[in-house]
């Protein structure tokens, strides 16, 4: 039985997650998070791959991205076998890191934005590992929370931050972490 094509539409965001074979750790300590991040970099330079939400957990990772020059699938194939090859060495072991082929889903609207970025976002919430999702170091909330971080080049809060009013990109982040937490009991700081 062959698997069904995969749904590429390069003007549009994907929903992307990649779990651990077995459910099993991808990240066993800080170095490990920051080696992802920075094949997310050399990605976005040799693919231009675009990132709008990210979330890092343990065993499983959610991206919002767009990648227009190659396919979803040769983009995420080098992202996890990078990794893995990355994994593999440092921790001496051999075989699937990852569970299965990745999932992903097109984002056709500005409503799927929102609420898959806000679902991103709330992963280590949901997952009791924090109780606010700024103080959860390996996602993207952090960058549209506080103002002064310099944000990663494949990183573009544009698309959901434009969403929002505002007069200027600050009033437009707030707005949008205002409208996440919502339904949550989080006191946001004045910015």
């Amino acid at each position: 039985m062959t698997r069904p094509k995969r749904i590429w539409s390069p003007d549009h965001y994907h929903h992307v997650v990649s779990r651990g074979n077995w459910r099993a750790n991808l990240f066993e300590d800080d170095l490990d998070f920051i080696s992802f991040l920075n094949i997310l970099h050399y990605t976005h330079r040799s693919a231009n791959l675009e990132i709008a939400s990210y979330c890092l957990m343990s065993n499983h990772y959610h991206l919002m991205l767009k990648t227009k020059e190659a396919s979803l699938s040769k983009v995420m194939r080098n992202v996890n076998k990078y990794y893995a090859d990355y994994y593999n060495k440092k921790y001496q072991v051999q075989g699937h890191l990852f569970e299965k082929r990745f999932f992903s889903k097109p984002i056709y609207d500005l409503y799927g934005l929102l609420e898959v970025s806000r679902y991103i976002h709330l992963n280590p919430v949901e997952a009791k590992i924090t109780d606010a999702p700024q103080n959860y170091r390996w996602s993207s909330f952090p960058f549209y929370y506080y103002s002064q971080q310099q944000t990663p080049d494949y990183l573009n809060l544009k698309p959901i931050t434009e969403l929002f009013s505002g007069k200027n990109e600050s009033k437009q982040k707030q707005n949008y972490c205002r409208w996440l937490v919502k339904d949550l009991k989080i006191e946001l700081l004045n910015k």
